[in-house]
């Protein structure tokens, strides 16, 4: 049996839960509003403050199934009440990241400025402290767009290995490799 699928995903006081006959789920809070296609397969109900996805059958594909959509449910309703976070910590000299009007200014050593635009659901936060590396903070209800957003500025200059400068998720452990030894004579 799925054992993340079976269990019910519990509506919080002030989220509104619409499900329609094509198994199309809109969920609404104070974040937002959220929505996800079900599989048609798979049936969700809603019975008081929760709800609940059932399978037809035990095939693997179907559990599979259950699961994922459970799992997307669920993020969809703390999204929506509580909002999800990532930090981005840019380790560099001269690193630095301004955010206005949803735009991303980021400085990564590059000759140019790489302006990142963001989408309307992400807000964004830049900090910079003096003697400390700058933080970028993302903010979204939706889980999934936040993640890839979140890798696509990462992908813009990944952690390299030897001196681990720059764009890392923050209490990311990056793997160090050992520089070129001097050579003995």
């Amino acid at each position: 049996m799925s054992r993340i699928g079976t269990q019910p995903v519990n509506i919080p006081e002030g989220v509104e839960v619409n499900i329609s006959e094509n198994n199309l789920v809109t969920v609404k809070g104070k974040m937002g509003e959220l929505q996800q296609q079900v599989h048609p397969e798979i049936t969700v109900k809603q019975q008081e403050n929760q709800i609940i996805l059932e399978r037809p059958t035990s095939y693997k594909s179907h559990k599979a199934l259950h699961g994922l959509y459970r799992s997307l449910i669920n993020s969809m309703v703390i999204g929506v009440s509580e909002g999800f976070r990532l930090d981005l910590e840019l380790v560099g000299v001269g690193y630095r990241a301004v955010v206005e009007n949803n735009v991303m200014d980021l400085t990564l050593g590059f000759s140019h400025h790489i302006y990142f635009q963001l989408p309307d659901i992400i807000q964004a936060e830049a900090v910079t402290e003096r003697g400390k590396n700058p933080v970028v903070t993302l903010t979204s209800p939706d889980k999934q767009l936040l993640g890839q957003v979140a890798a696509k500025i990462r992908e813009l200059r990944r952690p390299e290995p030897y001196k681990g400068k720059g764009v890392k998720f923050k209490g990311e452990v990056i793997r160090r490799k050992a520089g070129k030894s001097a050579a003995s004579t």
